[in-house]
């Protein structure tokens, strides 16, 4: 069968690999030069299954209200005039219930878990290197209140085969020496051994090699202008090349995975995605001074930041702010994330040399992706990841590739129109 996937980023060049290892003939179309450069391009770089507890549960309202208006604040709403905004805010607040928080986390783990395990199976059968580390992932607290919170989500979560540990602050300590600066401040912690980190963008552009090796062709610096529909299907899809020529592409079937742009490319086809850009924040900087720099990969879950170690730098990335398709980098909210690195770990990094980049994460209400087939015969989807696209995407790229292929995926998930 003949698939075009559409965008390169994590989601599209997964997909693209299992497909082309289930014998389809795949081409990967993308506006950018290069694969992973919008919503991967300088993410956090975990793995995280650990991280599953959706920003939508029962403690999100509250805290909202009180950053509104806060430019430093975790979670920015940013009120617009924007229909799509509100309405997904809605959709927000419905999913912040006990009990829809309990069933998100259960998809969310089930996934991620799943696509942990795939990734560890390609790295052995292709020895694909990305500055990966394999220690495992810490979410540390400085409040009484979010670890006592925590307990509860982690509970959930070694029910469902994520085993997510609770240790003392002391224990942190002894798995990430770097903590010991803040341990009169630290309430506590949970470790997953089992997680990792590695720097995604590198991941996608070695992934590329192995899949062009193996025949599958990628339209680089082609803007898709138009998904095409006739009878009932996708027909064609209309692109422009780098020099403007215009072009028609034709395949059996489609693979949508334009993250944030997802929504707009459905919505003339009447297919209405729960999607909205949340834009997050990350800042790269090298590491100056080795014994006060960590070497796990941490989570600060009262600042919604993580931190990972790519080799000889430092990648500090989260925070999430709704403002529509804006990508201007907010100085206020990027000086934020430097203070709170030199709170945890001063002269660890080297701050006069900090990079700073903001990218557009493509939230659900829920944060559970859509994968599967969507009401189009021919259209597929594998979208709406959020922060989670890194930690999904080996799962979701070998699912979508199974359902294409009419094989049943391997894990339980929520899937989508499957």
């Amino acid at each position: 069968m003949k698939v075009i996937v559409l965008g390169a980023g994590l989601l599209g060049v997964t997909s693209a690999y299992f497909l082309r290892q289930l014998g389809h003939d795949v081409r990967v179309v993308d506006r950018q030069a290069s694969p992973a450069a919008e919503t991967s391009f300088a993410n956090g770089g975990q793995i995280s299954v650990s991280h599953a507890e959706p920003w939508a549960n029962p403690s999100a309202p509250l805290k909202v209200l009180k950053w509104l208006g806060k430019e430093d604040a975790p979670l920015l709403f940013r009120l617009r005039a924007d229909a799509r905004q509100w309405r997904w805010g809605l959709h927000f607040l419905r999913e912040c219930t006990p009990g829809r928080t309990r069933r998100n986390i259960r998809e969310i783990v089930r996934l991620g878990t799943y696509s942990r395990d795939m990734l560890q199976q390609l790295r052995r059968d292709i020895g694909i290197s990305y500055d990966q580390r394999t220690q495992g992932i810490l979410h540390f607290y400085t409040s009484e209140k979010e670890f006592a919170g925590a307990e509860a989500p982690a509970a959930q979560m070694r029910e469902l085969g994520c085993d997510r540990r609770v240790i003392s602050a002391d224990e942190a300590v002894r798995i990430e020496p770097a903590l010991r600066h803040i341990r009169p401040k630290l309430a506590g912690a949970t470790y997953t051994a089992e997680d990792e980190s590695g720097d995604a963008n590198r991941f996608a552009r070695e992934l590329v090699k192995r899949c062009e090796a193996d025949g599958v062709e990628f339209l680089m610096s082609h803007t898709v202008t138009a998904l095409r529909e006739a009878g009932g299907a996708i027909d064609h899809v209309e692109a422009t090349d780098g020099e403007g020529r215009f072009q028609r592409l034709r395949a059996d079937a489609y693979v949508l995975a334009m993250g944030s742009l997802s929504p707009i490319y459905a919505k003339p086809l009447g297919i209405e995605l729960p999607i909205y850009p949340a834009k997050g924040y990350s800042v790269t900087m090298p590491v100056k001074d080795a014994s006060m720099a960590h070497q796990v990969s941490l989570t600060d879950d009262e600042y919604k930041l993580v931190f990972s170690r790519l080799g000889e730098r430092l990648r500090i990335a989260g925070t999430a702010e709704l403002n529509g398709y804006d990508r201007d980098l907010n100085r206020v909210r990027c000086e934020a994330i430097v203070r709170r690195v030199e709170e945890l770990f001063p002269g660890a990094g080297d701050a006069e040399r900090a990079q700073f980049w903001t990218g557009l994460r493509p939230a659900t209400p829920s944060n559970v992706p859509l994968i599967g087939r969507s009401k189009l015969p021919n259209l597929y989807l594998n979208t709406g990841h959020g922060t989670l696209g890194w930690t999904h995407s080996c799962g979701s790229g070998k699912s979508i590739a199974r359902i294409i292929s009419g094989l049943k995926p391997e894990v339980e998930f929520a899937f989508t129109g499957s």
